[in-house]
């Protein structure tokens, strides 16, 4: 636990808004600074202000952390991905090195934050690059080299070494002694660390007042704080196998920096490099934690003025020679890649993110980009026709297996996906190409030649019988015309006045018109990974199976969960033509149902579909049933057989 450079900067640009330079300019001789242009400030009262407002900053945000645990806020720690907080991870390792580097390079620049921060950051540091400080160079090359080495060693020799090297420590007090016995910073204007304070500043109470001008900052920063703290967690909880509470980090971290906030502390959250520090030198359990914090007390009471003589770029190069861990990260990106692009993109989308729009931003814009992945992957599901293994009561798709068998007259359509207003087009393009044709069209076609067959009717060109149309012998059938464009809708209505007629549709028609076929009786939608419907997907889904039963094709349902035919029944999907005896336990139960059907059907007299047709004239319909000739019976029975056929 301690400061991150990103809550830091944040924590500093809510500092100089809320007492910047000008606050604090003074006349006379009594000024204690200035500010670079030769006008006095106080410069005392600037910085007891500025601690007052970062210590009554970082309690406000403790005490929003502990509000978000008890309320149990710590659930977006779920939607915080593994590829997410790697590249996001990567990305605040990047920071850091950026940070660190223009330190061991003793290279002075201005303090970015906000977008291109670290780009901005890192243009500058190699711009003034020719200002380096050769002994810094030196001594943080050196370092990184041999942490490295020795890091190299205690990873390899794991199981032989009984206690790892401590080499952070020992580089520390090593160089710490080269820079004081050869005067480093007289000599060579080596950067040291110089004075440290000795002992805590007496506790002082927040001020309250200042709360409703930093309320919106203070959301952001316990967040963002949160937010880091639980990515790098998660990291090293992946590696060692164990789970986080995120409610319970909220209240540890609140708590946490509501006491540090009555010390004139920074929002704590965690230190990236100090963690890589503790990992890397063997520190697993809370006991290295109050270990490390025993010797920062020690070095802050009375081992602080040891360490002064300490050149700053030794301590950059044990950061970043600890942040090796986490730039491997990037190697997963391959194997990301292999396994499912989806996550690859989110990992490369949140590190560039973060480098380019911040830490914070950055955070926002990946998980963005990941709930706007699963959406996608909700909106275009997996789709596919089923069909039965042989011999089992099993069914996989057609497309994936060969040896499947699709049931005679049946479609199967699984929809891997909940369904929504989002979707519910994909679930209708599915259908249309499961089955073959578009019921809606099929429907209007067939409308269209009913109001031909009508024409002919009326012109004596066709007779109506009890057992559907036939054609008067000898008599030119003008209907056969090119087929056009369905008509208007609204001129197909259903009419007012009926009269039935049986008619096969898979036959060929007296009348021209291409009339899609329907080379299916049953449709069963498997609803197996469906586990929500919205309003729109219920009133859709009535209004599919209205328009299959029209053209005589019945749609079952298969595999549902329960709560479906709750979600069904409280928004009234039930009726007198849609009940409940569609839905079936398992495809199989629905596939034996239909034959069952089938075969009964098929034991009774043959029955074709029943289409009410408009009677335009005011007379109805007379059915023919009068005696003919022998040769004239046989013509017209052979032209219906054929129709019914």
């Amino acid at each position: 636990m301690g400061p991150f450079p990103v809550v830091s900067l944040m924590v500093g640009s809510v500092v100089l808004s809320m007492a910047p330079d000008e606050n604090f300019l003074i006349e006379g001789s009594n000024a204690t600074g200035t500010n670079g242009t030769g006008t006095l400030i106080d410069t005392e009262s600037r910085d007891a202000q500025r601690v007052l407002i970062a210590s009554t900053l970082t309690f406000l945000v403790g005490i929003l952390q502990v509000i978000f645990g008890v309320l149990q806020i710590g659930f977006i720690v779920r939607y915080l991905a593994d590829p997410l907080v790697g590249g996001f991870t990567t990305a605040a390792a990047f920071q850091v090195l950026v940070s660190q580097l223009k330190i061991v390079l003793n290279v002075s620049t201005k303090n970015y934050n906000g977008v291109l921060s670290i780009i901005y950051t890192l243009v500058e540091t190699f711009e003034r690059i020719g200002t380096t400080n050769i002994a810094d160079l030196i001594a943080g090359l050196l370092t990184i080299f041999v942490c490295m080495v020795v890091k190299e060693i205690n990873d390899r020799f794991k199981h032989k070494i009984p206690i790892p090297i401590p080499i952070e420590v020992i580089v520390t007090i090593v160089a710490t002694g080269i820079s004081y016995a050869a005067d480093l910073e007289k000599n060579y204007n080596a950067g040291i660390v110089k004075s440290i304070p000795r002992g805590f500043l007496p506790p002082e109470p927040p001020n309250i007042s200042l709360f409703s001008q930093m309320i919106a900052a203070s959301f952001s920063i316990a967040i963002v704080a949160y937010a880091i703290a639980v990515s790098v967690g998660k990291v090293y909880a992946t590696k060692y196998d164990y789970a986080i509470d995120g409610n319970q980090e909220f209240i540890a971290f609140g708590l946490s920096n509501i006491f540090s906030g009555a010390f004139s502390c920074f929002v704590a959250t965690t230190a990236l490099s100090r963690t890589a520090v503790q990992e890397s030198t063997g520190g697993k359990t809370q006991v290295a934690g109050i270990i490390s914090a025993g010797i920062v007390l020690i070095s802050i009471v009375a081992l602080g003025k040891l360490l002064e003589p300490l050149q700053k770029s030794v301590l950059a190069a044990v950061v970043i020679a600890n942040l090796k861990g986490m730039f491997l990260q990037v190697f997963d990106v391959p194997r990301l890649w292999r396994q499912n692009k989806v996550d690859a993109m989110i990992w490369v989308f949140t590190c560039i993110a973060s480098i380019i729009l911040g830490l914070d931003l950055g955070l926002l814009a990946g998980l963005l980009f990941g709930l706007l992945t699963v959406v996608l992957r909700v909106q275009f599901p997996s789709w596919g026709g089923f069909g039965n293994i042989p011999g089992t009561d099993i069914y996989k798709k057609v497309k994936d297996y060969k040896n499947v068998i699709e049931p005679e007259g049946v479609k199967i359509l699984k929809f891997s996906s909940p369904i929504f207003y989002a979707n519910i087009d994909g679930l209708k393009s599915s259908l249309k190409s499961t089955v073959g044709f578009d019921a809606v069209k099929v429907y209007n076609k067939r409308l269209k030649a009913l109001r031909k067959i009508q024409k002919l009717i009326k012109k004596g060109k066709l007779k109506a019988t009890k057992n559907g149309i036939i054609s008067e012998p000898g008599i030119n059938n003008e209907a056969f015309e090119t087929d056009e464009e369905p008509e208007d809708n609204q001129d197909l209505q259903v009419p007012t006045k009926e009269v039935e007629i049986q008619v096969d549709w898979n036959s060929e028609l007296p009348v021209k018109v291409n009339i899609p076929k329907v080379p299916i009786h049953s449709l069963i939608l498997d609803f197996g990974a469906v586990t929500f419907l919205d309003i729109v997907a219920v009133r859709s889904i009535k209004t599919i199976i209205k328009e299959f039963e029209r053209i005589d094709v019945r749609v079952y349902f298969a595999s549902y969960q329960d709560s479906l035919i709750s979600q069904l029944e409280r928004s009234a999907f039930f009726d007198d033509t849609v009940r409940k005896d569609i839905f079936f336990l398992t495809v199989h139960d629905a596939v034996l149902y239909i034959r069952n059907q089938m075969t009964y059907s098929d034991n009774q007299d043959p029955i074709f579909e029943k289409i009410s047709l408009m009677q335009e004239s005011k007379e109805p319909i007379e059915f023919t049933e009068a005696s003919r000739p022998d040769d004239e019976l046989d013509v017209q029975e052979e032209a219906m057989r054929r129709l019914a056929s």
